[in-house]
Formats: structure tokens, C-alpha cells, sequence
């Protein structure tokens, strides 16, 4: 039932969405129908794919980028004490001017090819992996650390044996939001300019008026962002399997 239930969900909201362009009598470049939506992913199948892939290189390098920066930058934050008066506030800033205004320089400093969407979708995953794992890493329990400085511990011991793995939840955390706002950098910078990806694609229909192929490439979109959601869920959930009451997101008790 647990796997049945999205299905039957799934299938309800199609259905209602078919049977309201009907009655409705809707235009196609206006609101296409389910079933328009799904013949035109068989004749043009082959567009979304490349398009598809395309967008997904931008988000998986983007993620793997974001991770790493953010990560790379709490560990220091962390390490390096008088880093954090001139770090926070740029890790702040980062956040403060909307990445849609970021948008064109980036196109206009990186070009319009893939590294310039990598770069937005970067910037977008930098935050909540830095913040949450710095947040992790500053929570620790300090009995855990008065105890290694009573054994003596070196810092780096400390830091891989009891910051780490105590800051993991939180780490994880920030991955999962990571994980789900990634798509939203790189289809920015598709929008602003770009000869490739599904928000280049969208764009590109909406303005000849084939709606049908831009909610295609929307489709797309959002299974892919499912996808890169439940995979990084998953892998969080198996580096924090001690925690106890951590399930994945599809709702499955370990046993």
C-alpha cells in the first residue's frame, strides 16, 4: 500500500486535471491535457531526454559543488575562530541578494554554457549545507569534548571522531534542502541564457506558444528534483542509521 498510495494519488490528480480541461473546454496552448502531455513525450521523447540530461550534469555537479564548499567552509568556521567575524557575514551575503539577480552576471562572467548554471546551483545549495552543518558542528555535547580534553585528545581526533558524527543529522538536513532547491539554480540560469536544459527548452516553447512541450519539460523537471531528493535522502539516511527514529522519506522503519 505504501508504494500503491503516490500511484493512486498520482492518478486521481491527472484524472481531475483531464477532466477539467474537458469540461472546461480550456485551449491546449493555454492549459494542455494529460493526455496530449503524454503523446507528445512519445513524439518528442528524444528532445526531453537530451534536454533532460543535460539539465541533470547541471544539478549533480552543482549539488557535489555545493556540498563540498559548504562543508569545506564549516569545518573552517569551525577550526579557525577568528575566521567567523569576516566568515558569517559573506555566508549571509551570499543569501541576501536574490539569485536571480546573480543570474545574468553569471552568464555574463562564466558564458552560457554548463558552468555558469553549475555556478547557480552552487550558490544555491552553498547556504543551507554551510549553516546546518555549522550549527551541527558548534551543538555538540560539551561533556564529549571536556572528556577528550581531559584524555588529552588532538584536535584533529576531536574533530573526527566527535564533531563529525555528531554534527551528521544536521548535515544531513541541510543536504535534504539541498537536494530539493538545486533544480531552482540551474533552471534560473537556463532562463537567463543558455542553448541547452529543460528551462532553456520551456522558455523556448512558451514563446512559440507550445505549451504542451513546455508542461513535458516541466514533467521532467520535477522527476528529476524527486529523484535527486529520495537519493540524497536515502544516502543520508544510511550514514545516520544509528540515529534512532531516522526513516527515510518514503516512510520505510528499518528493520
Amino acid at each position: 500500500m505504501k508504494v500503491l498510495r503516490p500511484l493512486l494519488i498520482a492518478a486521481g490528480l491527472l484524472l481531475a486535471w483531464e477532466a477539467f480541461v474537458r469540461i472546461d473546454g480550456t485551449p491546449h496552448f493555454i492549459l494542455p491535457a494529460p493526455s496530449r502531455v503524454a503523446l507528445e513525450f512519445v513524439e518528442r521523447g528524444d528532445t526531453l531526454l537530451l534536454h533532460g540530461l543535460h539539465t541533470a550534469a547541471e544539478i549533480a555537479l552543482g549539488l557535489l559543488a555545493g556540498l563540498t564548499l559548504g562543508a569545506a567552509v564549516a569545518l573552517l568556521l569551525t577550526r579557525f575562530v577568528r575566521l567567523r567575524p569576516w566568515g558569517l557575514p559573506i555566508i549571509v551575503l551570499s543569501q541576501a541578494v536574490p539569485v536571480f539577480a546573480i543570474a545574468p552576471l553569471l552568464v555574463l562572467w562564466l558564458g552560457y554554457g554548463m558552468l555558469s548554471k553549475v555556478a547557480m546551483a552552487t550558490l544555491v545549495i552553498f547556504f543551507p549545507v554551510a549553516s546546518s552543518l555549522y550549527d551541527g558542528l558548534r551543538r555538540v555535547d560539551p561533556g564529549w569534548l571536556d572528556l577528550a580534553r581531559v584524555m588529552d585528545a588532538p584536535p584533529r581526533a576531536v574533530l573526527l571522531r566527535i564533531r563529525l558524527p555528531a554534527a551528521l543529522p544536521a548535515f544531513a538536513s541541510g543536504a535534504r534542502v539541498a537536494a530539493s532547491v538545486a533544480p531552482i539554480g540551474a533552471v534560473i540560469g537556463e532562463w537567463v541564457g543558455a542553448s541547452a536544459g529543460l528551462g532553456y527548452l520551456m522558455m523556448q516553447q512558451l514563446g512559440r506558444g507550445q505549451t504542451t512541450l513546455a508542461f513535458a519539460a516541466l514533467i521532467v523537471l520535477g522527476v528529476l528534483g524527486v529523484t535527486l531528493y529520495f537519493a540524497v535522502d536515502a544516502v543520508m539516511a544510511r550514514l545516520t542509521r544509528w540515529l534512532p527514529g531516522d526513516e527515510p522519506a518514503n516512510g520505510e522503519a528499518r528493520r
